[in-house]
């Protein structure tokens, strides 16, 4: 088995981690949740993340042959469509994405022709499926929880964990999202912890408490140092954390924003007769925390 290399980008706006990865021998490679920039002052985007990105597979003479997203964000745009107009790199995410449109269609008030079958993307992957990047083997695990649709890559040694897995001393994402589960996100934990020991975990986030942001530990240093894990918690035990925190969480900022743009593939609300496009906001359908 081919092992890829992995190379990380930091969003500080947002705290996201953003990632290439590459088959070494035939120079094949993908993107991993990419970000394209938003101001919400402004309400402007730009493509300040997604080039760099774009230039350092150019630079390092990697192929992209897929742009890779793990779940429909709440806090930041993809830049999957702009990135598969630079490169022609196919776009895909995971088949349960068409239950997250069909239900923020609904908390949109979206026309009934809104597509609600995932035909945003290139392709809509399944628990199991398997696809090669270069001689790297890549696996998708569904990993729900966090969200409903979420997925991860296992690309070799290297699994991309999505918002499933914080770092060690941040311990798991929330699950209090229309359509997240804690319970859901107890299984998937366990099924990721059950990869080899040696198996580098690529998390999509780091609120960096204390320290410099950071995005891989391996399975092992999570079974013995993640904070929500290390005790071989019951479900029972972990949800009662998991649930007590999120109790006290507010809403991401740009969640209302990105998730419109996000169950698009990415792209933005089609123009109105002005050329313009525009974001609308559900008022008083969630409460303020």
């Amino acid at each position: 088995m081919t092992n890829p290399i992995v190379k990380s980008f930091w969003d500080q706006a947002t705290g996201n981690w953003q990632y290439v990865f590459h088959d070494p021998d035939t120079m094949k490679g993908a993107i991993v949740d990419p970000v394209l920039d938003f101001d919400p002052l402004a309400g402007a985007t730009s493509t300040t993340n997604a080039q760099r990105l774009l230039d350092y597979a150019q630079e390092t003479g990697i192929d992209l042959v897929w742009i890779l997203d793990t779940h429909p964000h709440a806090d930041h745009f993809s830049a999957a469509p702009w990135l598969k107009a630079q490169t022609g790199a196919p776009t895909a995410i995971g088949e349960k994405v068409t239950g997250v449109q069909k239900l923020w269609q609904g908390i949109y008030n979206l026309p009934a022709d809104f597509a609600l079958d995932g035909s945003q993307w290139d392709r809509l992957f399944a628990d199991g499926d398997s696809f090669m990047v270069g001689n790297v083997p890549v696996t998708v695990m569904f990993s729900p929880g966090h969200t409903l649709a979420s997925i991860t890559y296992v690309a070799g040694d290297a699994a991309f964990v999505h918002d499933t897995l914080m770092m060690p001393d941040s311990g798991s994402s929330r699950a209090d999202f229309p359509g997240g589960s804690s319970a859901a996100l107890y299984n998937s934990i366990a099924a990721i912890l059950s990869l080899p020991d040696d198996t580098r975990v690529f998390v999509g986030h780091d609120y960096a408490p204390n320290r410099e942001a950071q995005c891989m530990a391996t399975v092992a240093d999570h079974r013995a140092a993640n904070i929500h894990w290390k005790s071989a918690p019951s479900e029972a035990e972990y949800r009662a954390v998991r649930d007590a925190r999120d109790a006290t969480l507010p809403l991401p900022k740009l969640m209302l924003a990105a998730l419109q743009v996000n169950i698009r593939g990415g792209r933005l609300p089609d123009p109105e007769d002005n050329g313009r496009s525009y974001l609308k906001l559900p008022l008083n359908y969630f409460e303020s925390r």
